[in-house]
C-alpha cells in the first residue's frame, strides 16, 4: 500500500527508515505546511512533495501517515477518512475524547482503519512481560505503579511550546505508552482519580536557538493519582515535569505470587526484572527477541531497540487479513479517554469513570515479526 506522510517535522525521519526494516511500507509522498520542510525530506528520500490537501486527494494514495502535531491530529485523520483513505496517526489520538469519538463514527462511516501510535509495546519488553503475567508467574495481578519524572521540555526541543499546551503536558505527551503498556499488559481501566499541580506558569526556554524566550503553561505540569482496572487492580502514577532528580522506577507491577520491574514503555527493549514471592530480583534480558535487538543508538551513543513503524506495518497486514489492527482506534480511544479523565478528575477532584472499555491487543508473536521483516 503507499502511504503518504503529513508532516515532515522531526519524528519523520523514523518513519522514512522504518521502509528499511519493513517490507509493506512505502511512503510515496510527503506535505506539511511548512513547504520547504516536505521539499527537503522529498529530495532526500527521492520522493513526490504536495500540498497537504493535494496529498489527501491523491488517489495513489491509500494510508496517511499523520504526523502532524496533536491539535492537528483530528482534522487530519478525517480528511484522510473523507478522501478514502486509510490513516495511521503519531499519537495522541486527539487532544480530546469528543473529538475521538468523531473520528471514530466517520472511521464507522466510511468503512476504513484508523491506527495510533505509540507502537512500543508490540517491542520486545512489553510482549515479553505479557507471556509471563499471562502464564502466571507472578500470579493475579494486583498493584502497580508507573513514575514519569523529569524537568520538562524546555532544556533540550528546540520549539517546546506544544508541550505545555492542551493535548499535551506529561500525560498526553509520555504518559500515553505508559498508559497503552498496562492496557496491554493488565486489560482496561475502568475508573480514574487523581489530582495536579502547575508551580510555574511559564517556563524558560534553555535550548537553542530560542534560549531565554518564555513558554505559556496551559495544562497541568504534574499529575498524581490511581487507576482503578476492569480485573480489580489498582496502579498509582506519579507524572511530573517538575521533578530535577529521583530515583523511582519506570513501572512496576505486583502479584499474589512474584512481582516485574517494566523497563521505560518509551522504547520497545530494555531487561525486565522478575522477583517470585521474597526471593531476589531475576534479570531477563529481550535483546534476542525480533523487536529487542538493538538497532539503532541513542544521544548517548548506547545501542537500542528502535522499531517505530511496526504499528504501522502491522495495520497494513491487519487490512489484507482483515483482522484488527493490534494499534487498534478501540485501544487508541481508550487511552485517550483514560488521560482525558486524568486532567478532569483533577480539576473536579471526583473519581470519573470511563465510558469506553477495550480488549487487550493480540499477542505478537516472533513468527509473525519475521513476516514483516525485509
Amino acid at each position: 500500500m503507499n502511504i503518504g506522510i503529513v508532516g515532515c517535522g522531526n519524528i519523520s525521519d523514523t518513519y522514512f527508515n522504518a521502509q528499511k526494516i519493513f517490507k509493506n511500507l512505502k511512503i510515496v509522498a510527503c506535505s506539511d505546511i511548512i513547504k520547504e520542510l516536505a521539499d527537503k525530506k522529498a529530495k532526500e528520500f527521492n520522493i513526490k512533495s504536495y500540498s497537504v490537501d493535494d496529498l489527501l486527494k491523491n488517489k495513489e494514495i491509500d494510508i496517511i501517515l499523520n504526523l502532524t502535531i496533536p491539535s492537528a491530529h483530528k482534522e487530519i485523520i478525517i480528511k484522510s477518512l473523507e478522501n478514502g483513505k486509510h490513516c495511521f496517526s503519531e499519537k495522541p489520538l486527539a487532544i480530546n475524547f469528543e473529538d475521538g469519538l468523531e473520528i471514530k463514527n466517520v472511521s464507522n462511516k466510511k468503512n476504513l482503519l484508523v491506527g495510533c501510535a505509540p507502537d512500543t509495546f508490540l517491542g520486545a519488553a512489553g510482549q515479553k512481560a505479557r507471556n509471563i503475567i499471562e502464564n502466571n508467574e507472578i500470579g493475579k495481578v494486583v498493584l502497580g505503579t508507573f513514575n514519569i519524572m523529569s524537568h520538562g521540555m524546555e532544556d533540550w526541543h528546540p520549539n517546546p511550546d506544544f508541550f505545555f499546551k492542551p493535548g499535551a503536558g506529561p500525560v498526553f505527551d509520555l504518559g500515553v505508552y505508559y498508559i497503552t503498556q498496562l492496557i496491554n499488559l493488565n486489560g482496561p481501566i475502568m475508573s480514574v482519580n487523581s489530582t495536579s499541580a502547575t508551580p510555574f506558569n511559564e517556563r524558560i526556554i534553555t535550548s537553542l536557538p530560542r534560549y531565554g524566550e518564555k513558554v505559556k503553561v496551559e495544562t497541568p505540569t504534574t499529575l498524581l493519582g490511581v487507576l482503578n482496572f476492569h480485573n480489580e487492580s489498582k496502579f498509582q502514577f506519579f507524572c511530573s515535569w517538575d521533578v530535577w532528580y529521583h530515583t523511582h522506577s519506570n513501572m512496576e507491577i505486583y502479584g499474589l505470587d512474584g512481582s516485574l520491574v517494566i523497563p521505560d514503555p518509551n522504547f520497545f527493549s530494555g531487561d525486565i526484572l522478575l522477583s517470585k514471592k521474597n526471593n531476589e530480583l531475576k534479570k531477563i534480558n529481550n535483546d534476542n527477541m525480533l523487536l529487542g535487538i538493538p538497532n539503532k543508538n541513542d544521544n548517548t551513543g548506547s545501542k537500542i531497540a528502535n522499531y517505530r513503524g511496526i504499528g504501522l506495518s502491522d495495520m497494513i497486514n491487519s487490512i489484507k487479513e482483515n483482522r484488527k489492527p493490534r494499534c487498534s482506534l478501540d485501544l487508541s480511544l481508550h487511552v485517550l479517554e483514560t488521560m482525558e479523565a486524568i486532567i478532569q478528575s483533577a480539576k473536579i477532584n471526583k473519581e470519573i469513570t470511563l465510558n469506553t472499555k477495550t480488549n487487550k491487543p493480540q499477542i505478537l508473536k516472533e513468527d509473525e515479526v519475521i513476516k514483516l521483516f525485509k
